[in-house]
């Protein structure tokens, strides 16, 4: 929904809510364009319906991510402007809470950035970011890419890096990780709240010993020093 004021970062599991994801002619949200967006609506923990769309961007698809998402821009030609997609997509989502893979550092400043530029407003929707919740709540995981969460979980990520197949799967996903939290075992015994961007915190060792790290690592690099 269109707001004045940006949504809430959220860390927790919520059964009702819209799972998204997009793919961009890039990697820089300052400067990309958007070629696709998709969303699968949650209820009670189930998939109720779906959105999707390729996007025209106005611009050239780079081939580092043609290669990746497998869009081209022969593909695009005859789709809607993001305008038109992202006006859709925030019809579909209504006043959701939008869930999505690295979407605090990536997938919401596309979001806030076109809607500023399109209508002089920001998305008031709250967000969950799964790679914040997964870095949390599975500390003994080495990555936390959506595939490597699917393949812990023993998702399939057949079709991965199209925008409405991972929305799917961050559904799974997340579904999985509001287990994992509901499990106090599962939880880490200390936390607490990044002052900077509102993230869960874990401790962490470093070089000159542990300390607390923001879970939103690299969009927000907030640490503090623990004390012996």
């Amino acid at each position: 929904m269109l707001s004045d004021r940006m949504g809430k970062k959220r860390n927790e599991y919520l059964p009702d809510y819209v799972a998204f994801d997009l793919e961009t002619t890039g990697i820089s949200w300052k400067k990309d364009g958007v070629v696709e967006i998709s969303a699968v609506k949650v209820r009670e923990g189930k998939p109720v319906d779906e959105f999707s769309t390729l996007v025209n961007p106005g611009c050239p698809i780079s081939p580092e991510a043609s290669a990746v998402n497998g869009i081209t821009d022969d593909m695009v030609e005859d789709s809607p402007g993001f305008d038109e997609a992202l006006s859709d997509f925030m019809e579909f989502a209504g006043e959701d809470v939008l869930v999505g893979h690295n979407i605090y550092s990536f997938d919401m400043k596309f979001l806030y950035r076109f809607a500023q530029k399109y209508w002089g407003k920001t998305i008031g929707n709250d967000y969950v970011d799964t790679l914040s919740l997964s870095r949390s709540c599975l500390t003994e995981l080495p990555r936390h890419r959506l595939t490597d969460l699917a393949s812990h979980f023993g998702i399939s990520t057949e079709g991965a890096h199209r925008a409405l197949k991972d929305s799917y799967m961050t559904h799974l996903v997340y579904e999985k990780l509001g287990i994992r939290l509901q499990d106090s075992s599962a939880r880490p015994l200390e936390e607490r709240i990044c002052p900077s961007c509102g993230s869960v915190m874990v401790k962490r060792n470093g070089k000159y010993g542990p300390f607390w790290g923001c879970t939103s690592y690299p969009g927000c690099r907030h640490t503090e020093k623990i004390e012996d």
